[in-house]
């Protein structure tokens, strides 16, 4: 059960037996938690908040058997799930858009936004979960600014 939860259902998983490296596999399960964040939108805001307590959650408690010496598997990407979701709460179009990829580009260069690389070197599951919170509240910043203007 912590294998399936921890690649967001197998979504991790697909650049492994495609090509068989998990390079990318973060944005394959970034991309697979906007099917999520669609189906709730017409929810409300507060449906969107919930699914990232849940997501995150479920990354603490499916990451953890995975997370040994700061590493985090690549094909471990429930985690950014919850940063996707995180970073998309409440934005519609274009600014949730930009919010993903803003989101995705704090997690892949961690050095260039304060905090990720420091958040990932929290141990075990939470440092796995973490970086990717902290690039998902980068995404979310942009979206918001991107909506009020």
């Amino acid at each position: 059960m912590h294998r399936l939860i921890a690649s967001w259902f197998g979504t991790g998983l697909i650049l492994g037996h495609l090509r068989g490296s998990d390079a990318g596999s973060g944005t394959v399960g970034a991309g697979f938690a906007m099917v999520v964040w669609w189906l709730l939108s017409p929810v409300g805001w507060w449906a969107q908040a919930v699914a990232v307590l849940v997501v995150m959650a479920l990354s603490l408690w499916s990451a953890r058997p995975f997370a040994t010496d700061h590493a985090d598997p690549g094909w471990v990407v429930v985690d950014e799930a919850a940063g996707a979701l995180l970073a998309t709460v409440g934005l519609t179009g274009l600014p949730a858009l930009i919010a993903w990829v803003v989101f995705r580009a704090a997690d892949i260069s961690k050095r260039v936004f304060p905090g990720v690389a420091a958040a990932e070197r929290l141990p075990g599951a939470i440092g796995v979960t973490a970086d990717d919170l902290v690039a998902g509240l980068y995404g979310l910043t942009v979206g918001w600014i991107l909506t009020l203007l």
